[in-house]
């Protein structure tokens, strides 16, 4: 890590513009999301280079600072950039694109998952909810409580995870999930109803509402032609269905 404590957002993105080995200068993180910036959020960005191309701006790989923190990468690498960072990338803001909208295409990209690739990790997402649900209903009905709750925490990462996936879109990090369902909702579900039950769910471990949100999410699911996994649970689904303790 490297610290530059007196350079300031708008200063480094007038020595960046003026360099020509920068094709793009994208904004990430609450700056990038309207109304969530606060006085202590700085400025998180992304440098891009043209592949090949020399500049003295590599020196500020690294740099984080009270105003600023710069990711410095060549285009090949921005391009290939996903995982944890796919979010952050979806609703990033493009500041400089010299590409002729490369740039913007890219963010775009990180935005739409490919459909077999959704298709395939929702599978592996639907199962990983109904393992942590079935855990925590099991473990409520068995006097476990502590267990029970925590195994319903950990179904709602894989169920709003699941959810986007579903809907071909990255999962937002949980500081943007209200802005994000705010602003784009989840097609076929009410953004109120189903951060209630988050809400809900996280906190206590609620049985029935479990159980309510799990019937919703097995109709979408067998709609979405994920019918198989949820069959491979056998007499084991009748425990997550409504109304069974």
């Amino acid at each position: 890590m490297t610290t530059h404590p007196q350079l300031s957002y708008d200063e480094f993105v007038a020595l960046a513009t003026a360099d020509p080995a920068v094709v793009g200068l994208v904004l990430k993180g609450s700056r990038a999301h309207d109304g969530m910036a606060t006085r202590r959020s700085d400025h998180d960005l992304y440098v891009v280079l043209a592949d090949g191309a020399a500049t003295g701006l590599t020196r500020f790989t690294g740099h984080r600072g009270p105003e600023l923190d710069l990711v410095v990468l060549p285009f090949g690498a921005f391009r290939a950039a996903g995982g944890h960072e796919r979010y952050a990338l979806a609703r990033a803001r493009v500041v400089l694109d010299r590409l002729d909208g490369g740039i913007a295409r890219v963010l775009a990209d990180k935005a739409r998952l490919d459909a077999d690739e959704a298709f395939t990790r929702a599978g592996d997402l639907l199962d990983a909810y109904a393992n942590s649900l079935y855990r925590s209903v099991k473990n409520a009905r068995d006097g476990q409580p502590l267990a029970a709750r925590l195994d319903a925490a950990d179904s709602v990462g894989f169920l709003l995870e699941l959810l986007f996936t579903l809907d071909r879109r990255p999962r937002p990090y949980n500081k943007y999930l209200r802005w994000e369902l705010d602003r784009y909702p989840l097609p076929g579900w009410d953004t109120g109803g189903l951060l209630g039950a988050v809400d809900r769910i996280s906190a206590t471990g609620d049985v029935p509402v479990q159980q309510r949100l799990f019937g919703r999410v097995e109709a979408a699911a067998r709609e979405a032609g994920l019918g198989a996994v949820l069959d491979a649970w056998g007499d084991d689904l009748a425990l997550m269905r409504p109304g069974r303790r």
